[in-house]
C-alpha cells in the first residue's frame, strides 16, 4: 500500500475514533440530564386526621441532597405476617426497605407497596395512622433513620 494511502487510512481511522468518543460523551451528558429524580413516599397526617401518602422528589443539588441530621440508625428484620393494628409513626423518620416486600395502608385507603430500595418518610405521628403488612415469603429488612428535625416537610 503506498505511503499516502496508509496516511489517509490512519487519518480516517483516528477521525472515526474521535467521532465515536464524542458521540459516547454526548450520550453520557444526555443520560445524566435525563436521570430520573429520587422519589420517596411521604406518609403524613392530613387536616382530616387520616394518614395520606404522596410521591415526592428529593431536592438535589447536583447529585446530592442537603445533609440531614439524624439521631441514629436501626436495622430490623420483619417477618411476613398479618396486618398490624392502626398505628402512627413514633417520630419523623425514614424507613428504607433493603429487601423483602411490604404494604402500608393509609387511613384514606391508599395502599403503598414497598420493596427493595423503596424510601418512606414517615410523618404521620398523630391521627388514625396506617397499617403495615410484611409480605412473604422472605423477611422484610429495613433501615430506620429517625430525623433530628421533627418538623414536617410541608
Amino acid at each position: 500500500m503506498p505511503t499516502t494511502t496508509r496516511r489517509w487510512a490512519l487519518v480516517i481511522f483516528i477521525a472515526a475514533l474521535v467521532l465515536a468518543f464524542r458521540a459516547e460523551t454526548n450520550q453520557d451528558v444526555a443520560t445524566a440530564q435525563a436521570r430520573k429524580p429520587i422519589m420517596i413516599t411521604r406518609v403524613y397526617t392530613g387536616p382530616d386526621g387520616l394518614s395520606h401518602a404522596e410521591q415526592v422528589a428529593l431536592k438535589l443539588d447536583g447529585n446530592n441532597t442537603e445533609m440531614m441530621k439524624a439521631t441514629g440508625v436501626q436495622f430490623s428484620r420483619r417477618a411476613p405476617g398479618p396486618v398490624s393494628d392502626w398505628h402512627v409513626g413514633p417520630r419523623r423518620q425514614f424507613v428504607i426497605t433493603l429487601s423483602g416486600r411490604g404494604e402500608l395502608v393509609m387511613g384514606d385507603g391508599t395502599k403503598v407497596a414497598t420493596g427493595p430500595g423503596h424510601i418512606n418518610l414517615i410523618e404521620d405521628t398523630t391521627g388514625k395512622g396506617h397499617t403495615t403488612q410484611n409480605l412473604g415469603p422472605d423477611d422484610r429488612i429495613v433501615v430506620t433513620i429517625p430525623l433530628a428535625d421533627q418538623g414536617a416537610t410541608r
